[in-house]
């Protein structure tokens, strides 16, 4: 299992008391993905990168609908906007955190 301690730090600078089982969950979701740095950011300017987190993580593990996934990745784009390399691990957190679905990753 992939040493969750780099990403909770990571997650911290956006939520104090991060759900350390969410963090973990999501790091075994996105798996091998996490070895390639291009893979490991998201890139709120890429629009195909956005809709395939919407219709990947949003839709498949979150349970959001289109306009809901829509709308928590332009409120997680907009919360991280001062971050130029956006940790995916802590985008998808925020992801979950802004749309009350924690529970599905906990």
């Amino acid at each position: 299992m992939a040493d969750i301690s780099k990403y909770l730090d990571d997650v911290k600078r956006y939520d104090s008391n991060p759900n350390e089982k969410a963090v973990e969950t999501i790091v075994k979701y996105l798996g091998i993905a996490l070895r390639s740095r291009d893979a490991s950011l998201v890139s709120c300017s890429d629009d195909k990168e956005l809709d395939r987190v919407r219709k990947g993580f949003c839709t498949k593990k979150l349970g959001l609908d289109a306009a809901a996934a829509d709308e928590a990745v332009k409120k997680v784009c907009e919360q991280m906007k001062g971050d130029r390399n956006k940790q995916r691990v802590t985008f998808y957190y925020l992801l979950a955190k802004a749309t009350n679905t924690m529970d599905k990753l906990a």
